[in-house]
């Protein structure tokens, strides 16, 4: 799961108590099936084919033509789901969350901008998850008349708290001075950036995640001489509290506007962890912000990266300083619950206009 997926997965969970919610998702394969998962009602829909990421749902036009809902609330980027709402005729009101631009494939988005355009005019309401990333958006800059700033928020006791054994595990296996970053394996993610700065960091990185360039950045690693003190665990969702307690700063390397908020920042947060982060034109510095709750740094600059990692490892105070206020913002800023209390006070206004 991605950033995305988590959040309509915490988004979805929270609103179930409060409307009657259907949730439409693509499937992993070119089955059509109903579930109910953690209480909400799931439609996967079978994919045909995927192009350029995006799977192809015929059925997505069907099922939301027959639709009876008041609001019908797409989050993009997903052109099929664009697509299928425009073919659906359905007459509710649309809301559109606006996760990030297309960034890759720039020729498929350039043809793809009409059909995006005409989504976004006859939408009531755009959400955007940082004033940032409205105002730095090509697109959402055309039109910030519809535009509801909306960030992202998590379960934060999720977080907060953490199993005194499992981190003291974590410690006994991968040491002192433990740097965490946590991410897809993909190259907007910065890793190999991360990489070269541990030549010059005094500790250990644990990066928790998986994706295609595994074992590119493994071999990066073993050729740069940190494979000693570099280690790849994979994707552990469900003890991955305990590396966010072990750790003694958490690193974000993105280098690209594809990192469009970084919502692992929240996650490390709340667990009162210092973070690094890059000076992206997106939503990643709003989150953990430049000398409050953290160190901010220009992307795709191993020396800045490391200079500032050594710098929370070896000031303590420093990084106590960084880590409560990042605790503080977090619960002030990024709760679940105030996240879902905007959406539906959104809902209800959409649904009641003229």
């Amino acid at each position: 799961m991605g950033g995305i997926e988590t959040h309509l997965q915490d988004l979805c969970c929270a609103l179930r108590t409060s409307i009657d919610l259907q949730v439409i998702v693509s499937s992993d394969d070119r089955r059509t099936f109903e579930e109910t998962v953690n209480g909400v009602a799931v439609s996967r829909l079978g994919t045909w084919f995927s192009l350029a990421s995006t799977p192809c749902c015929p059925g997505m036009v069907r099922k939301i033509r027959n639709s009876a809902a008041d609001i019908v609330h797409l989050h993009l980027p997903n052109p099929m789901a664009v697509i299928a709402y425009l073919l659906s005729g359905h007459r509710g009101r649309l809301i559109i969350s606006y996760h990030s631009d297309t960034v890759r494939h720039r020729l498929l988005s350039a043809l793809f901008n009409p059909i995006l355009h005409e989504a976004l005019r006859r939408s009531s309401a755009i959400i955007a998850s940082s004033k940032a990333y409205q105002d730095t958006s090509p697109v959402l800059s055309c039109y910030t008349d519809k535009c509801h700033i909306i960030p992202f928020g998590i379960s934060l006791e999720n977080f907060e708290r953490c199993d005194d054994v499992a981190r003291k595990e974590v410690r006994r296996r991968f040491g002192d001075r433990l740097i965490v970053s946590v991410g897809r394996l993909v190259s907007y993610k910065g890793f190999e950036y991360l990489l070269q700065a541990m030549t010059r960091v005094r500790g250990s990185l644990v990066i928790v995640g998986d994706g295609p360039l595994r074992a590119k950045l493994q071999q990066l690693a073993r050729e740069l001489g940190v494979h000693n003190r570099v280690y790849f665990v994979g994707t552990i969702p469900q003890s991955i509290t305990a590396y966010y307690h072990a750790a003694d700063v958490f690193a974000l390397a993105s280098t690209a506007r594809s990192e469009a908020f970084g919502i692992v920042q929240i996650e490390a947060m709340a667990a009162g962890l210092p973070v690094v982060n890059t000076r992206l034109d997106s939503g990643v510095p709003f989150v953990s912000v430049h000398d409050h709750t953290g160190i901010t740094v220009p992307p795709a600059d191993p020396d800045a990266l490391a200079a500032a990692l050594n710098r929370l490892l070896d000031n303590r105070d420093l990084s106590k300083s960084f880590g409560d206020a990042g605790r503080q913002r977090a619960r002030e800023e990024f709760a679940l619950e105030k996240m879902t209390a905007t959406t539906l006070d959104l809902y209800e206004r959409v649904a009641h206009q003229a």
